[in-house]
C-alpha cells in the first residue's frame, strides 16, 4: 500500500485570528454578580457571614463593576479596530458602508485613544449620520456614572468622610464621594452588610444591587447602540449566560 505524502506546513503561511474580549468581560461581570447575590442570599437566610465571605462578596462586587466598564471599553474598541483594519465581514452593504466610513473618517489612533469612553460611542454614531444619545438619556447617564465609580475605585485616594453624630444617615459627605450619594441613592438595593447610618457611598452602595445595575445598564446601553447602528452585537449568542442572580 502506498503511503500518502504528508504535506509540510508552508513556512511563509501566516495564521491569524481576532479575539473578542468584550464578551469575556461581560460574562465575567454577570458571573461576579451571581456570586455576590448568592452570598447575600445566604446572609439573608442565616443572618451570619464569615470574614472570608465578606471578602469574597467585596471582591465579586468590585470586579463586576470593573468588568462592566472593561466590557464597554472593549466593545467600542473592537468595533473601531474592525473598521480601521478593514476586518469586518458583514453581508449587508449598508453595514459595510458604515464601518468603512468609521475606518476612513476616524483613522487617528492617538485621537481615538484619548477620547473619553462615552464620546467614542457618540462619535461612531455621528460618523454614521445617526442620532446621538441625548445627554440626559438614562442609559447614557448610567454608563457615565458606572465609569465614574470605576475611576474612583481604580484611582482611589483616601479622604476623611464625616459620620453622623445622631441616628440620621448621610448620603456620602466626602469631597470625592458626595456626588455618588446624591446620584445613586435609591437607584438599587444597598449592601446588606453596611450599617444604615454609614454614608451611601461607598459603604452601602457596593453590594449586589450596584453590581447588577452596572451590568444591566451597560448591556442596555450597548443593545441600543447596536440597534441604532443596525449591526449585530458580539455577545448576541451568549445572552442566556448573562443572568445576574
Amino acid at each position: 500500500m502506498e503511503q500518502m505524502p504528508v504535506g509540510q506546513p508552508d513556512e511563509d503561511l501566516e495564521i491569524r485570528f481576532r479575539d473578542c474580549f468584550s464578551v469575556k468581560y461581560l460574562q465575567s461581570a454577570a458571573l461576579f454578580c451571581r456570586l455576590a447575590y448568592r452570598i447575600e442570599g445566604d446572609y439573608s437566610a442565616t443572618g451570619t457571614i464569615s470574614p472570608d465571605g465578606r471578602l469574597r462578596h467585596e471582591a465579586f462586587v468590585l470586579n463586576a463593576i470593573f468588568s462592566s466598564v472593561a466590557f464597554l471599553e472593549a466593545t467600542i474598541n473592537e468595533l473601531w479596530s474592525d473598521a480601521a483594519d478593514n476586518a469586518y465581514c458583514y453581508a449587508d452593504e449598508k453595514n459595510e458602508a458604515l464601518l468603512r466610513a468609521v475606518g476612513e473618517k476616524w483613522n487617528n489612533e492617538n485621537y481615538f485613544d484619548r477620547t473619553p469612553l462615552p464620546l467614542k460611542y457618540q462619535k461612531v454614531l455621528e460618523i454614521g449620520g445617526l442620532p446621538l444619545f441625548p445627554e440626559d438619556d438614562p442609559d447614557f447617564l448610567g454608563i457615565k456614572e458606572i465609569i465614574a465609580i470605576r475611576n474612583y475605585l481604580m484611582h482611589y485616594r483616601r479622604e476623611w468622610i464625616p459620620l453622623p453624630t445622631g441616628h440620621e444617615s448621610v448620603a456620602g459627605a466626602g469631597q470625592q464621594t458626595e456626588p455618588f450619594g446624591h446620584q445613586l441613592a435609591g437607584r438599587f438595593a444597598p449592601s446588606p452588610f453596611a450599617a444604615a447610618n454609614l454614608p451611601f457611598f461607598p459603604d452601602r452602595c457596593l453590594g449586589h444591587g450596584c453590581a447588577e445595575w452596572a451590568v444591566t445598564t451597560s448591556l442596555a446601553f450597548t443593545d441600543r447602540f447596536f440597534d441604532v447602528l443596525g449591526l449585530p452585537s458580539s455577545y448576541e449568542g451568549i445572552r442566556g449566560e448573562l443572568g445576574t442572580r
